[in-house]
């Protein structure tokens, strides 16, 4: 497509209704032969993936961004300015995800873009509460940026209903009733509220977050969008319709085959992530189901560098493929299936009038070898290489200085203070996902007027620093069977779902000082400390969970990391879990979450919980040693 036609078209960049009646209006006469097209693509076959049919030797006229006409090569009425012939290829619509966190991959949207175009994923829901909580008044002008720069993937920003994720934290962004129903009255790319994860605060009045997530609901319901759910241990029949009965239209967090079918029976719209995608595929299929309208593939989470290793969209699909799913369907479940429960079908999701011009060619269609990706009409993907522009995005110091802790961090902030005159102490202990009802406890050491660790144990110290506020507040106490064995060692980051304060985990409070202050001085990413040396360094510079440099600079950087971290013996504990992987703990990024189906958590310190360490279902606090 030539410059022209698309500086004609900026106003389709963003989706605006006044420009849309403008685009269709003229989508309208080029389809009618009435108005030149700007490009007709000709391709052997084509999914019709309304109806599951492939659909020989058809051709797609392209106007603008958009598609104006399909139908079999040789019947447009109109005439055209370019046209392409892919005779032996097939073409799909472009693969979207319908929820995903684009920060768990740390690149800026332009260069996630540049990583999963390619791969097929040519529009994302994006997830986005982990950016709402750093910056939630910024948070929708930074995901239609890239956008705005023409960058040709569509990002359908989703606000965070955890904005806080829970009464007892507290940062960057506060979400509610007014915030929620401004996002989707004023923005068309605003399909919706982000996963519902606070079950408790959602069915108990008497939850301090009850009236502030109940506000976020009912703005979209008056908006018409979509409530997305987080339905993690939620199993048993009342609490599955208790949650369908919320108005949770969807849940990503389905483990079993007797889960699955219960909450799709409840009208529950299932997002299926890649762990539980071979399982359930296929006790839905041995189950003898046909109809998967109701199911979608979805990534969630992914680094850069598992992306660059695996795929994106498109290692979803293949991993249905592998346990029985049909392509055409695996196909379904990445487009029209997650395009309709989003309410997006009038612009992806299918190869049709009307729909921007996303489209996958395949070279094999069984093994969804992808030999070119076209999005807004152009050529941006060829041989898994991306071919499109790359705007030079100049992100502005909002985006950049994310990181106040206020103050130099020194070992004392992480010292636990005995009682005077004892020579052990009981502790609370927490372990990485700990999900039980209650703690563990633990009869600790003292030394010197502190609370020691226990090696011997696998029980080592773990913080979570504030790094909103810029007062140091540190919320410190014992973890079991994760950080380093290694003396004075210490590894932290400012990944720390969901709200992204700085957490670490060390063998000496010397060096988990050393590691938070460096990670203050970076503006966020990794840190590792071993003897007073700052081993190895990643940079998250946006909003302290993001680089604004390509994937392959990152994993560069993340496998320097990894090599420096596989020096350093971990605490290990293989009997507690076989999802808990032995050596660098990369996934303590997870282990703060505070939502359903935590208890017990470790938090910045607060008004609601001044030592940090909080029953997040009930409101209960402890102390941390007695």
């Amino acid at each position: 497509m030539t410059m022209s036609a698309h500086t004609t078209h900026q106003e389709d960049l963003l989706i605006t209704a006044a420009g849309e009646v403008r685009i269709r209006q003229e989508l309208t006469l080029v389809a009618l032969g009435r108005k030149p097209a700007d490009m007709v693509l000709r391709v052997g076959r084509l999914l019709d993936v309304h109806t599951r049919r492939w659909l020989i030797d058809q051709e797609i006229v392209v106007h603008g961004r958009r598609i104006a006409w399909v139908g079999p090569a040789g019947t447009f009425t109109g005439s055209v300015r370019t046209r392409v012939d892919r005779p032996t290829l097939a073409a799909v619509p472009g693969f979207g995800e319908v929820h995903k966190h684009i920060e768990s991959s740390h690149l800026t949207p332009e260069h996630e873009a540049a990583m999963v175009l390619p791969r097929g994923n040519t529009w994302t829901c994006e997830a986005s509460h982990e950016l709402s909580n750093v910056d939630g008044g910024h948070n929708l002008s930074f995901w239609l940026t890239a956008r705005r720069h023409g960058v040709p993937m569509k990002i359908f920003p989703l606000p965070g209903s955890a904005v806080p994720p829970t009464a007892y934290e507290g940062g960057g962004g506060y979400f509610g009733y007014e915030e929620q129903r401004a996002f989707l009255r004023d923005n068309l790319m605003v399909p919706g509220l982000d996963e519902v994860m606070d079950w408790p605060s959602v069915w108990n009045p008497e939850s301090p977050s009850y009236a502030r997530l109940w506000g976020m609901i009912e703005a979209t319901f008056e908006q018409r969008g979509v409530i997305e759910g987080h339905g993690a241990g939620l199993h048993d029949s009342a609490a599955i319709n208790a949650f369908a009965a919320a108005g949770l239209a969807s849940d990503h967090e389905v483990l079993t085959v007797p889960e699955l079918f219960a909450k799709l029976a409840a009208g529950v719209f299932v997002e299926l992530r890649p762990r539980s995608i071979p399982e359930l595929v296929r006790g839905m299929l041995d189950a003898g189901l046909t109809d998967f309208s109701q199911v979608a593939l979805t990534t969630d989470d992914r680094s850069a560098s598992d992306t660059l290793e695996y795929g994106a969209c498109d290692y979803n699909a293949r991993l249905a493929m592998e346990a029985g799913m049909p392509v055409e369907m695996a196909i379904q479940c990445l487009t029209i299936n997650p395009a309709r429960h989003m309410r997006l079908t009038p612009w992806v999701g299918s190869i049709a009038p009307g729909r921007f011009a996303d489209i996958v060619l395949l070279s094999d269609v069984q093994n969804l070898c992808i030999d070119e990706v076209w999005a807004d009409g152009q050529c941006v993907g060829r041989n898994g290489r991306y071919v499109g522009d790359m705007p030079a995005i100049a992100w502005p110091d909002w985006t950049r200085q994310t990181v106040n802790v206020g103050r130099e961090l020194a070992a004392a902030d992480f010292a636990i203070a005995a009682e005077p005159g004892r020579d052990a102490m009981q502790a609370a202990v927490l372990r990485p996902f700990h999900w039980a009802d209650d703690f563990l406890t633990e009869s600790l050491p003292v030394r010197e007027g502190a609370v020691q660790r226990d090696a011997a144990r696998c029980i080592t110290k773990f913080a979570v620093v504030d790094r909103y506020s810029g007062q140091g507040k540190v919320g410190r106490m014992f973890w079991r069977g994760c950080g380093p064995r290694t003396p004075n060692t210490a590894v932290g980051c400012s990944v720390a779902h969901d709200q992204h304060n700085i957490w670490v985990v060390g063998s000496s409070d010397e060096a988990m000082a050393r590691v938070v202050n460096q990670i203050a001085r970076q503006q966020g990413g990794w840190a590792l400390v071993r003897d007073d040396e700052v081993l190895a360094t990643v940079r998250h510079e946006i909003g302290g969970l993001m680089t604004a440099r390509p994937a392959e600079e990152l994993d560069a950087d993340m496998q320097a990391f990894y090599r420096h971290a596989a020096t350093i013996d971990w605490m290990h504990e293989p009997t507690y879990s076989a999802n808990w992987p032995e050596g660098f703990p990369e996934r303590l990024c997870f282990a703060t979450l505070t939502c359903a189906p935590w208890r017990w958590v470790l938090v910045a310190p607060s008004d609601k919980a001044p030592q940090g360490f909080v029953n997040v279902q009930t409101g209960q606090t402890h102390p941390i040693v007695w």
